[in-house]
């Protein structure tokens, strides 16, 4: 295989950094560039405290601590990064600005050197066209923050080589990763199957059927999450995870299935991104504690099978439209969103019959197109 001793990383905000510190940590020589250069030397000084507190943890010790930071070199220019073998971008998620970026790399390092993208919303294969030689380019998403998120997913672009595709996955499995490989569709893996974990809960809220609380509530008392949905977009970030919702819906030509909510765009357009604004579908100023669920067994099994039913359903349908392996769909959710366990595995466990039967009845309810089943999940429920 390949060695990538020399990885240039292009961005250096909290992603780029976290990756430039996971190569760094076994051995590589990391380029970092970003156009601000202040950026670049401010994200190296939260990472050497970052790795002191790593060391007062006994997580690492000194030497490690110099190792990492000796092996990040940050660049006065971009064509001081020709030298890479291979280079992560991970700056701004806009195609144009991206794609202009691969044509200036493409005149700057050897025919040999990778191109990936750090992506989550936008196409490989788009991205690949850019480029004289889009063989060469595939898509590395990490999971923010990096260094702790096991999961990164491997996405070859139509025209990537195929040998890139192993050669990659070996490279992070170097990399102490857990990768797995998906195709260029909206959203990849996790992106894709978790909307509904989200979306469905915000309609059974715009529904009145429950508060914010009490659907979190269920899904962490029945169904064992850490947490619930509305806690987790304020943690990711309501501007984000709008963001991500909005992209795959208009990707995927408005299947009605990831149709976006006007509860999360108000409450984007507000500015309540939740934690990091102290205000999102929780109050975070003052310690405040509004969180008091109704602790209606009726009500939270109502919300748990739900949801829970339109995430196996867009589980199953990931594996019948070929978007990965049934092991790489299920590791994608317990490692890259931590879910209890895999959706494939819960769906074979509660009986993939009582799934249709939850879907079939919103079906019945709303006679909407969102709630379709896949053409597996019958074929598996009539087993």
């Amino acid at each position: 295989m390949k060695k990538y001793k020399n990885i240039g990383i292009i961005g250096a905000g909290s992603m780029g950094i976290g990756i430039a510190q996971i190569a760094a940590s076994v051995d590589c020589k990391v380029l970092l560039y970003d156009q601000n250069k202040n950026a670049a030397k401010s994200s190296l000084i939260k990472l050497e405290k970052i790795l002191t507190r790593l060391i007062e943890k006994d997580r690492i010790n000194t030497s490690k601590k110099d190792s990492i930071l000796s092996n990040i070199i940050i660049l006065d220019s971009l064509q001081e990064i020709q030298e890479s073998d291979l280079i992560i971008e991970a700056i701004i998620e806009d195609s144009t600005t991206k794609k202009e970026l691969f044509i200036k790399l493409e005149s700057i390092v050897s025919k040999d050197c990778i191109f990936a993208s750090n992506t989550s919303s936008i196409s490989i294969t788009n991205l690949a066209s850019s480029l004289n030689n889009p063989d060469r380019f595939i898509g590395i998403h990490f999971f923010n923050p990096a260094p702790l998120m096991p999961l990164v997913e491997v996405v070859p672009a139509l025209q990537t080589k195929e040998s890139l595709v192993q050669e990659i996955h070996d490279l992070l499995l170097d990399w102490n990763k857990s990768p797995v490989v998906a195709k260029d569709t909206p959203g990849f893996i996790v992106n894709r199957i978790a909307r509904p974990f989200y979306s469905e809960a915000l309609r059974i809220y715009e529904e009145q059927i429950a508060d914010f609380a009490t659907i979190d509530f269920a899904m962490k008392e029945i169904g064992g999450f850490k947490m619930g949905p509305f806690e987790l977009m304020d943690f990711i970030g309501n501007d984000v995870n709008y963001a991500v919702t909005e992209s795959v819906f208009k990707s995927f030509y408005y299947d009605p299935r990831y149709k976006p909510s006007f509860t999360q765009k108000q409450y984007a357009d507000a500015g309540w991104h939740g934690r990091k604004t102290k205000r999102g579908y929780y109050d975070y100023t003052d310690n405040k504690n509004s969180r008091m669920p109704l602790k209606d067994t009726n009500l939270l099994n109502q919300i748990f099978d739900r949801i829970l039913a339109m995430l196996i359903n867009e589980a199953i349908d990931a594996l019948y439209l070929g978007i990965a392996t049934r092991n790489d769909i299920e590791m994608s959710m317990t490692k890259g969103v931590n879910y209890p366990k895999g959706l494939i595995q819960w769906g074979e466990e509660i009986n993939f019959s009582k799934v249709v039967k939850v879907i079939d009845d919103l079906y019945d309810k709303y006679h909407e197109d969102r709630y379709r089943c896949s053409p597996l999940l019958r074929e598996k429920a009539s087993k």
